[in-house]
């Protein structure tokens, strides 16, 4: 069988989700963690790691492409930057995904991460996402049941001048401004610099290897995604498929988003002897999963956990629903939008970002609620 520009993307995809899982796992870094320490113990550590990972990526991502290595304006998956600015997607998806997150005990990546370490929980939230998420994608789902009130309400943001959704372009076409590169830089920059400078305030994160450690691969691992598949080898990789027999799927500008993939994998499971269907997506689901796996046997700490009772499954159960609708809803994840999302200084990354904290913290707010009135 011939080694083709595809294999040699998904292998590397694969060995950098890998790379990922374990050290999320070793790190223990999840961005729903991350609202809960906060919210329930003040305590900002896991926070300064997942705002760290976007300082890294989208420091990253203005780098290459101010050198050239890179190249986002065009056409990506999901859209970032699309002139057409559906906010009410962004807005509802978002607190969808944040509360189901919070009631399913992790994000897209966390759950990955979860049943790499031996945790059957997170398999049954993985196979639940992936369903919704699935007839989200590749049914009449959507368009039934969202599309047809959501998209008229969709903002055209050409009809203002802004070629696109880039915070700068969006700064510049309300200015009048022709060409934003240089703007994009300034903001993109400031952006970074804010970040780094709250993450590393703080003694306590500064002193705490594993948080920087999270933090910086899950960035890199970000910027090395787009670099993979928007650079040459993406451009290679483009001009393969094209003149595949058989073009294989979503061969197009990406970096790692978690609930897609997870459609994709059941549209894969459905179609098991067509390869073509295995993507970007469903490697960096899998890498993720063994990459957990292999730190998790190699540190002895695999352990195998099930629910406790039957309103513990009822509670995750109802999180992967809303995570696999509220994930494909908004585009992405706390991984797809607030990190890779955030990376293409995307405003709807932004508030996707935004809106999915406002769902966990909302929820884990009622949750002490409950709890409080029932002790």
């Amino acid at each position: 069988m011939e080694f083709t520009i595809h294999n040699e993307i998904l292998l590397s995809v694969f060995a950098i989700a890998a790379v990922m899982g374990a050290i999320a796992n070793k790190t223990n870094f999840c961005t729903m963690g991350a609202v809960s320490d906060w919210i329930n113990m003040e305590d900002k550590g896991r926070l300064r790691a997942w705002l760290l990972a976007i300082a890294v990526a989208l420091g990253g991502v203005l780098v290459l492409e101010a050198t050239g290595k890179v190249n986002l304006s065009g056409m990506t998956f999901p859209p970032y930057r699309t002139a057409n600015f559906a906010w009410l997607r962004y807005l509802l998806g978002g607190a969808m995904f944040g509360i189901g997150m919070t009631l399913a005990s992790g994000c897209g990546n966390k759950t990955l991460v979860r049943i790499g370490g031996g945790n059957l929980k997170s398999l049954v939230v993985l196979a639940i996402a992936s369903i919704m998420a699935y007839f989200m994608l590749w049914s009449d789902f959507y368009g039934i049941v969202f599309d047809s009130w959501m998209a008229p309400l969709a903002v055209n943001l050409g009809t203002f001048g802004a070629k696109s959704q880039t915070v700068d372009a969006v700064i510049g076409g309300l200015a009048g401004i022709e060409s934003t590169d240089t703007l994009h830089l300034i903001v993109g920059a400031v952006i970074v610099v804010s970040l780094l400078a709250y993450a590393f305030a703080s003694a306590e994160f500064r002193a705490n290897r594993d948080n920087i450690l999270g933090g910086a691969v899950i960035g890199l691992a970000v910027v090395a995604g787009w670099y993979l598949t928007g650079g040459a080898t993406g451009t290679e990789w483009k001009e393969w498929a094209e003149m595949a027999d058989v073009p294989p799927s979503r061969v197009e500008v990406q970096s790692f988003t978690f609930i897609s993939p997870m459609g994709d994998s059941v549209r894969y499971l459905t179609h098991p002897g067509n390869f073509s269907l295995i993507n970007f997506g469903i490697a960096a689901l899998a890498g993720v999963i063994v990459g957990s796996f292999l730190y998790a046997i190699i540190t002895r700490k695999f352990r195998i956990e099930w629910f406790v009772n039957l309103g513990d499954f009822a509670n995750h159960a109802l999180g992967a629903v809303l995570m696999g609708v509220g994930g494909v809803l908004a585009m992405g994840c706390t991984v797809g939008q607030a990190i890779t999302g955030i990376s293409s200084l995307a405003v709807g990354s932004i508030l996707a970002f935004v809106s999915i904290v406002a769902g966990a913290v909302a929820t884990m707010k009622y949750q002490y609620w409950k709890m409080m009135r029932e002790a």
